[in-house]
């Protein structure tokens, strides 16, 4: 049984084209069936469509307070029996009923070796602390913004005369690497989520995530 992902989005959606791109192998254990965004002119939203996916904008602008916004999302969601809920650029902050909502089920990507450089503007952050290695992390997402438990982290070294731009730009690379894996995982049941730990093929996975070095 194929398992049903939803993708929310905010922007150009290229971690959800890695993850189109994976799903159109036989051998990929899961399917886009939904797009959602809360900008309706995101290029994310076009993707789906010329994958011939669902796709739907739902504007936070539209409604009084977030909690709304969320029930909303909750609804959507709700309908297209997604099985794992991936955000990909979704630049929101979840309400805790909706992470509730959807607990163990919620996947995220950040442009950081969590804990490190949680929120914003990541990258100049790591070359303004000098910092020789860079990375992204996959995680569940938990209550805690950028804090739920690691599942993989990709690292990228920082070289001298880097802009944050040209560090966004290795960055991007891994993302579109192992986002796709750690979806798959998830397909195939190897992974979830138990209290604050991440588990692969029933093992706790260290805060690092699997196989950092």
């Amino acid at each position: 049984m194929s398992s049903r992902i939803v993708v929310l989005i905010s922007g150009g959606g290229t971690n959800l084209q890695a993850i189109i791109d994976a799903c159109t192998d036989d051998n990929f254990p899961g399917e886009v069936v939904a797009v959602v965004s809360n900008k309706a002119d995101a290029y994310g939203l076009t993707r789906a469509q010329n994958a011939d996916i669902a796709n739907v904008a739902l504007s936070h602008k539209e409604f009084a307070s977030r909690e709304d916004y969320d029930q909303a999302l909750i609804k959507i969601i709700t309908g297209f029996d997604a099985d794992l809920i991936v955000l990909a650029g979704f630049m929101r902050i979840l309400t805790p009923s909706f992470v509730q909502h959807f607990q163990g089920k919620l996947l995220n990507i950040h442009p950081s070796l969590l804990p490190k450089y949680q929120g914003l503007n990541t990258h100049q952050r790591a070359i303004d602390a000098g910092d020789d290695v860079h990375g992204v992390s996959v995680h569940f997402v938990t209550e805690e913004l950028d804090g739920g438990p690691v599942i993989l982290q990709a690292k990228v070294p920082v070289f001298q005369g880097d802009s944050s731009e040209d560090l966004a730009a290795r960055v991007h690379q891994q993302e579109h690497r192992i986002y796709p894996l750690v979806v798959k995982w998830f397909a195939e049941h190897r992974l979830n989520m138990q209290g604050d730990h991440a588990i692969l093929d029933g093992n706790i996975l260290p805060a690092s995530g699997y196989a950092n070095d």
